[in-house]
This record gives C-alpha cells, sequence and structure tokens, in this order.
C-alpha cells in the first residue's frame, strides 16, 4: 500500500523539463528575453528602473502629451533591442547591430521631441530628415514586433501600409485615393494618429502603471499569498481542488492580466493536487487555462485592452470595470458548477490539502496584500482617476509590504520590482506601437467603414449573422496576434457595422474584447490550453477542449448584451428592472447550459435531458420574454423528469 502511494506521488510530480514547456508559451505570448549577466544586466536594470520612475513621476507631475508618448516609445524601443534577440541562438549575448538598432530608436525620439511645434507643422510636408527618421521608426516598431511577437503581426502591419500606397489599383469596395510616402510618414510618425496614437497612449499611461503595480504585488509575496490562501479557504469537499483552482486563478490572475502566465504559475503549484483529487491530463490542463483566461477576464485589470476600450469610447475606466461585473461572476459561476458536477460525474475525491496556516492565521498574518486591490477600487469610487488610483496603490503596496519582514520592498527587491514593470511593457507597448500604425491605416483610408459595408451586406441587415461574423473574424484575428492588438484590428474595422445597426458603442467594443481573449483557448494558437498541456503531459487538442467547456460563457454572453436592447443589462446599463431580470436569467441559463454541456444535473442525463438544457439555456440568454417562458418551461421538465428517474430507481431497488 504505501508503496503505491509513493507510486501515485510520483506520477502527479511536474518535472523541470515539464515546467520549462510551459514557459515557452509564456515567452510565445511576451517574447523570448534574454538572460544576461554582469555590467549589461546592470546597465539594463538602470535603464528599466529609470522608466519605471519616469512613468511614475508622469502619474503626479506634469509632462506633456506629445513628450510621454514619446519618452514610452525611446525607452520601448531601447530595451526591446537590448532584452529581445533577433533570433533565439543570440538568447544569451547581444549582438553589435542590437546597439547600433537600440541607438537609433533614442535618435529618432529625439530628433521629433527637438522643435516639436516645428516637427508637427510639417506633417502634411515632411522634409528629407522626416522622411528617413520616419522610415527608421516604422522599421524599428516592425523589428521589435518580431522580436515580441512573432512574424505574423509585423506581416499584418506591412500588409495594411501596402493598402495604403496601392489603394487606387484595387477593386471596389476596397479602393480609395491612394497615399504616397510623404503622407503615410507624416501620418504615422508626425502626428499623434499614427504610432502615437490612442495604443501607444494607453500603453504609456495606463498599462504600464498597472504592470508596475503587478511587478510591486509579485515581488511583495502577494502572488504566493493570494494561492495560499485559496489553498487555506477550500477544503472539506470532493471539489477542493477544482474550487481551490478557481479562487486562486482569480486572485492571482486580477493583478497580473496575463493568462498564460496565471495559468503556468497556477499550474505548475496546483496540478499534482488536481491529479490526486482524481481529474484526467487534459481535464485538469483545461480547468487551470480556464482559469488563466479568467484572468484577463476579470476586474480590476482586465488586460491591457481594458484600458483601451476606455480611451477609445472616452469613458472612465471604473465604467468598463462595472460593465465587466456580471459577465465576470457569469464566467465564475459557470466554472463552479462544472467543478461541482465534475465531482458527481468523474468521481472526484476529497483531498487533504496542505495548510501551513489556516484560513484566519493565514489572513491576519498576510491579509494586508488585498489592501491594494481594494483601494485601487476605492479610490476610482470617490472620484480619482485611473491613473491616480493605481500609482496610490503602487504606494500603498510598497508601504504594506513593510508590516512583515519576509515581504518587505528591500531596496534590493523595489529594484527588482521597478525593473520587472518596465520590462513586462515591452511586448505589450510594441504591440500597441505597431497596431497605431494599423489603426492609422484605417484612418487614412476609411477601411473601417468600407470592411463594415461588406460585412453589413453578407449580413443582410441581420443584427444577429453580424454578430456572429464579427465573432468569426475577431475568433481568426486573434489566432494570429496577440489579444491586444487583435482587440485593436477587429474594433476599428467590425465594430462600425455593429453600431450601424443599432448596437450600443460600449457593448460593440466590450463584444470584440470577449472575443479577441477568447483566442488564447481557441486552436491552433491556444496558448493557454497549450501551456497546461506542456505542464500536465496531457493531450493539447483535447486539453483545449475541455477548456472550451470551462469557458463556454465567455463565448456565450457577449451574444447576450448584442442580439437584443435588453440584454446590456447584463453590463449593468438600461432600466433597473432589466438588468435585475436580465442578470436571474443569464445566471439560470449558463447553470442549464452546464448541465447540458457537463450531461449531468442532479444525476447523469439523458439524451432528450441534455438537449433540453441545451436549448433552456440558449433560450434563457437571449432577453425576450418568450424565451424566458421556454426556458424555464424546458428546465421544469427535466427537473421532473430525472426526479421520476431517480425515484423509479428507488422504487425498484
Amino acid at each position: 500500500m504505501e508503496e503505491e502511494k509513493r507510486k501515485e506521488d510520483q506520477e502527479v510530480v511536474i518535472t523541470e523539463e515539464a515546467l520549462r514547456e510551459a514557459e515557452k508559451y509564456i515567452e510565445e505570448e511576451e517574447g523570448p528575453s534574454r538572460r544576461l549577466s554582469g555590467k549589461m544586466d546592470v546597465f539594463i536594470t538602470v535603464v528599466a528602473v529609470v522608466m519605471s520612475l519616469v512613468h511614475l513621476y508622469a502619474a503626479i507631475g506634469i509632462i506633456m502629451t506629445h513628450a510621454l508618448r514619446g519618452i514610452h516609445v525611446m525607452f520601448v524601443l531601447f530595451l526591446s533591442f537590448l532584452v529581445f534577440p533577433s533570433f533565439k541562438r543570440f538568447k544569451n549575448r547581444i549582438i553589435w547591430y542590437d546597439y547600433i538598432l537600440a541607438l537609433l530608436g533614442v535618435a529618432v525620439i529625439v530628433y521629433m521631441l527637438a522643435d516639436f511645434d516645428q516637427f508637427i507643422y510639417r506633417s502634411v510636408i515632411p522634409n528629407f530628415w522626416d522622411k528617413f527618421f520616419g522610415i527608421i521608426l516604422i522599421l524599428l516598431v516592425l523589428e521589435t514586433t518580431r522580436r515580441t511577437t512573432g512574424l505574423i503581426m509585423p506581416g499584418i502591419v506591412i500588409a495594411f501600409i501596402v493598402y495604403a500606397f496601392v489603394g487606387p489599383m484595387l477593386p471596389n469596395p476596397w479602393t480609395h485615393r491612394g497615399y504616397d510616402i510623404d503622407r503615410i510618414v507624416g501620418h504615422m510618425y508626425m502626428t499623434l494618429e499614427g504610432i502615437f496614437g490612442v495604443p501607444i497612449d494607453v500603453s504609456s499611461t495606463f498599462i504600464i502603471l498597472f504592470t508596475i503595480w503587478g511587478a510591486f504585488l509579485e515581488f511583495s509575496g502577494a502572488g504566493k499569498f493570494f494561492i495560499d490562501f485559496s489553498f487555506a479557504a477550500m477544503g472539506g469537499k470532493p471539489t477542493s481542488a477544482g474550487r481551490t483552482v478557481t479562487l486562486a486563478s482569480f486572485l492571482l490572475g486580477g493583478p497580473s492580466g496575463s493568462g498564460v502566465a496565471t495559468t503556468v504559475t497556477l499550474g505548475a503549484v496546483a496540478y499534482p493536487m488536481l491529479a490526486k483529487a482524481g481529474y484526467s491530463k487534459e481535464a485538469a490542463g483545461g480547468l487551470l487555462s480556464a482559469g488563466g483566461i479568467g484572468a484577463i477576464l476579470s476586474p480590476p485589470v482586465l488586460g491591457a485592452a481594458a484600458f483601451l476600450i476606455a480611451e477609445f469610447l472616452k469613458i472612465s475606466y471604473l465604467d468598463v470595470i462595472t460593465m465587466a461585473c456580471i459577465p465576470t461572476c457569469l464566467y465564475y459561476w459557470s466554472i463552479f458548477l462544472m467543478v461541482e458536477l465534475d465531482a458527481k460525474k468523474i468521481g472526484v475525491k476529497e483531498i487533504a490539502l496542505d495548510k501551513t496556516y489556516s484560513l484566519w492565521q493565514l489572513t491576519y498574518l498576510y491579509g494586508f496584500h488585498f489592501t491594494s486591490l481594494i483601494a485601487i477600487v476605492v479610490i476610482m469610487l470617490i472620484g480619482f482617476t485611473p491613473i491616480m488610483a493605481v500609482f496610490w496603490s503602487t504606494i500603498i503596496t510598497f508601504a504594506v509590504s513593510f508590516i512583515r519582514k519576509d515581504t518587505a520592498l528591500t531596496p534590493t527587491k523595489l529594484v527588482r520590482a521597478l525593473r520587472g514593470g518596465s520590462i513586462g511593457v515591452l511586448s505589450v507597448a510594441s504591440t500597441c506601437a505597431a497596431a497605431g500604425i494599423i489603426v492609422g491605416v484605417v484612418t487614412l483610408t476609411g477601411l473601417g467603414l468600407k470592411f463594415s459595408s461588406i460585412i453589413l451586406a453578407y449580413a443582410g441587415g441581420s443584427v444577429l449573422l453580424t454578430v456572429i461574423y464579427t465573432a468569426m473574424i475577431v475568433w481568426i484575428i486573434g489566432l494570429a496576434v496577440p489579444v491586444t492588438a487583435s482587440y485593436i484590428i477587429a474594433v476599428v474595422i467590425c465594430a462600425p457595422a455593429m453600431i450601424q445597426l443599432g448596437i450600443p458603442e460600449f457593448a460593440a467594443h466590450m463584444f470584440v474584447f470577449y472575443y479577441a481573449i477568447l483566442s488564447e483557448v481557441s486552436p491552433p494558437t491556444a496558448l493557454s490550453p497549450f501551456a497546461a498541456a506542456a505542464l500536465t503531459g496531457g493531450n493539447p487538442y483535447k486539453t483545449t477542449m475541455y477548456a472550451w467547456k470551462y469557458t463556454l460563457p465567455a463565448f456565450i454572453v457577449p451574444f447576450m448584451f448584442t442580439v437584443d436592447p435588453k440584454g446590456i443589462g447584463i453590463l449593468l446599463k438600461g432600466p433597473v428592472v432589466d438588468v435585475i431580470w436580465t442578470t436571474i436569467t443569464a445566471f439560470v441559463g449558463i447553470a442549464a447550459l452546464a448541465g447540458g454541456v457537463e450531461n449531468w444535473l442532479f444525476k447523469k442525463t439523458t439524451l432528450y435531458e441534455r438537449i433540453m438544457l441545451i436549448i433552456a439555456g440558449l433560450a434563457l440568454v437571449y432577453p425576450q420574454p418568450l424565451y424566458d417562458i421556454v426556458g424555464f418551461g424546458l428546465i421544469v421538465l427535466v427537473i421532473v423528469s430525472q426526479k421520476l428517474r431517480r425515484d423509479a430507481e428507488t422504487s425498484s431497488a
């Protein structure tokens, strides 16, 4: 018996090789960074710390908009060429041309800022040096994007640039007047609409401050506390393992805003527990990746694209958080339900969780880590901007870290946190700069309206078909590029079609946002499930299918607030009565869908019961009285059917 137990324990140990394989998917999302040492590592650390300090000052000080965006891009370019290798074989050393490219990144910004007033006035008719440095900047942005995200994103950017040139040669409805090198460079480099447009504005203000805050939480030990807290809070039932993973992913992923990183970080700790509880490799991987995706869906961070929503719509970031509240609750409601149903369906067993401290002891000792999470929302509620909220939350994180010696952000930890905040933003910022070129081309050529007219023509004016086509387009784009980029591209070319049909602008943007996120659980890229499969040793595609099961609400909920006007109640918009009723039916509908997908309610469902549950779920998420009646009626029929079968089985026994 003892030998069998020992064998079982060995089977659920994650090897170093598996962990390295999983971390490759983080690198695929964020770029394969160099591992340097010595003087060069110190130099990069100094530059990164200065970058973080500049942006922290910008949160409370006065730096002109154009200057801040330019300085941000300068730091991003300079550090990216030193941190990210041109090819994997140069991962441990910097090549001579990396220094040249880094210095060119500084030169193009210095040239821009030296006399910005005259510089911007020449945007329509740039001189030789304007064009020279502008072309260099575009090439530098393409190269940094290639290094951080791969070949596809820069390829898409190049395709958009080519489209701007060859417009007159294209057939209707794609044709446009066409633009020469002067106009393209002037727009992309010499205005605040191209490379220095909205995406970089958001990156230089919101995103980097949140990455700095996340780094402060990480180095103060908040991540470990969130995992330990989840382990201590959940227990006593067969569902303990699944519940623990779900809660930990929410707490851990919220500040990080990275689905893949959350999946790997949590999976390295939690997979052995899931395996012992009876989860298969694929089921465990699916649950871990679903939890990781929840990190991007969940307030208060919601991922980088959420900041872009606020900026594009010119609304408060608090409004974006508010709109995401009920969809987030629906998402985790579904996961918790499926965890409960899994316990009955696959016979998940209760396991003893290793608790060094009880829940109350842990909260007493380390509960101060929750302070900044609460503070960031409270500060926004009392009227401060999100920038000020995250700045003061960072200060609070630093201050409360000294409550305990082992969490204190000592000078060494503080430097590492400031460095981590800047390095962590490089990949997103590069993507934002590249996306700015795409937005600039769309603005120049009117491509958004042209593309929207095509969607509307194919949809025949149908709201449902338009939404379905938009979902497919966003999904396809998301397979090739990061979440932030796919949101930006899709929202400028697809959202106008939805808005023309009467869908509120905020609902259209939230729809695109959610489907951009879903690219992380969609093959063939599916970074989160593939990373989880690398940890568990399971089949990547089977793991993805399990992830789809757990993330089902994320696919369904966006349709709820777009296909019918009352559905915006899910986003806490509209009359209070509609908000309450739509929310109730949504929760019941998701529960019915969960039962149908799991093929289990109070017991295993028959084929007819399963079909009725799925139809009921879909009917209830469509906010119309007739569909609500049908949905509730079908659920009652299933409950009665299951009760009668259970009574018959009891009588027979």
